[in-house]
């Protein structure tokens, strides 16, 4: 192998792990504690906003499908939350 090869593959390599400790880096940003919470509460704010909407007469999103879904479970655990305080209620009288 040439000096000229073999200081291309250096390089090349010194290339590869830059890339891939950029990578790894992103990816533990991402999947962070504190990342993975922001977004929960990110989209459970916007659950919220879509189901009060609905309730109000303005409809689920039309945007992303998951916004229109995230919205339904929200109000579905709501009504079930609803459910089990009336049948405690009606069990105590």
């Amino acid at each position: 192998m040439s000096t000229t090869d073999r200081s291309e593959l250096e390089a090349e390599i010194t290339v590869a792990r830059a890339q891939l400790a950029a990578t790894v880096d992103e990816l533990a940003a991402r999947l962070s504690p504190k990342a993975l919470a922001a977004e929960a509460r990110s989209t459970t704010k916007q659950a919220a906003n879509d189901a009060g909407a609905f309730l109000t007469g303005n409809g689920l999103p039309v945007g992303p499908a998951s916004r229109a879904r995230n919205a339904k479970v929200l109000l579905g655990a709501v009504a079930g939350v609803v459910v089990i305080v009336a049948l405690v209620i009606v069990k105590r009288r």
